[in-house]
């Protein structure tokens, strides 16, 4: 491509030097020349790979597919700067990148792919104790992005198909190409103070309450939005005054009733119509974790004994 000389050189600048930089040729003979058999993802802007290096290691190789160079090459240099200041078990790793015939983000493979297709397909496979690890380990990934990196950032596009799970099941947060850096002086500004940051109305609480339709998700087993469009905000809100209803009848009602009540009552702050009753996500953490200190300044829920609290394997 004609401007990858100038995107190499901000590389060069910007940009971790333990990323590897990958031919075309590298890339094309790891994914079988972008065979459609190794597509494993697509979205508005980008098709994703597996793919296997000459050293065994499985990959995805993220490709940009869709908007003028000018916008491509912005949006690539965006996402790639924003990775290169993040660094958390809980956020994707990167291994490294390809210019030479379009740009490409090359990660580490994900063996138990994105939350979303388990959802959709496996769901036996999320028991109770991998829910509520997901659950966890995407909020301190959130809380890191707002609150802990050196600059903070807004995913914006926070999403079960966007949350890759280890081998272990550990949750990544993946796709940052709608992410924005948040000014320096947000702390000290209100939200009615900057109604539109970048492209339309953005604030962290915008990832808030993505989180928290992604934990109704988990509670329930049911996607975000069903093949009828229906919500599953919309369906859960009326059903969350007597929670056990909500619960995905797959657990076969083995669960944790502390870290279940704890959840759904996350969730209900979280999807909060008014912005501004949301709260922050290092609280989220706090209150998944059961600290009692901001417990005690939120909403609580009955309790009442599970049937079981068993956790399968």
């Amino acid at each position: 491509m004609e401007n990858a000389p100038q995107i190499e050189a901000n590389l060069y600048y910007c940009f971790e030097t333990s990323w590897k930089n990958f031919t075309l040729s590298d890339l094309e003979e790891a994914t079988d020349n972008f065979s459609h058999e190794n597509l494993i993802g697509e979205g508005g802007y980008s098709e994703v790979y597996k793919g296997n290096l000459e050293d065994g290691q499985l990959i995805a190789v993220k490709r940009l597919i869709r908007g003028t160079p000018e916008e491509m090459t912005t949006d690539y240099l965006s996402e790639l700067g924003i990775l290169a200041h993040v660094n958390h078990p809980n956020i994707v790793g990167v291994i490294g990148y390809g210019v030479e015939g379009g740009m490409h983000l090359v990660l580490p493979l994900s063996p138990n792919g994105c939350l979303s297709s388990l959802l959709k397909g496996k769901r036996e496979k999320l028991t109770w104790r991998r829910r509520y690890n997901i659950a966890l380990g995407i909020a301190s990934g959130i809380s890191y992005l707002h609150e802990g990196c050196r600059r903070r950032i807004i995913h914006r596009d926070i999403k079960s198909a966007n949350i890759l799970l280890t081998e272990d099941f550990e949750p990544q947060i993946s796709d940052f190409g709608l992410a924005k850096w948040l000014p320096d002086q947000w702390a000290h500004l209100t939200v009615s103070h900057l109604k539109f940051f970048m492209h339309g109305t953005v604030d962290e609480k915008t990832d808030v309450y993505a989180f928290g339709v992604l934990l109704l998700e988990l509670i329930s087993g049911r996607s975000a939005l069903d093949e009828s469009h229906n919500s599953v905000v919309m369906w859960a809100k009326p059903l969350l005054k007597s929670i056990t209803e909500v619960v995905d009848p797959l657990l076969d009602g083995i669960y944790d009733w502390d870290q279940f009540s704890r959840m759904v009552m996350v969730a209900s702050l979280c999807i909060h119509q008014d912005s501004t009753e949301r709260p922050q996500m290092s609280q989220v953490v706090r209150m998944l974790k059961g600290d009692e200190s901001i417990l005690q300044g939120k909403k609580k829920f009955q309790k009442r004994p599970a049937l079981r609290r068993t956790y399968p394997l």
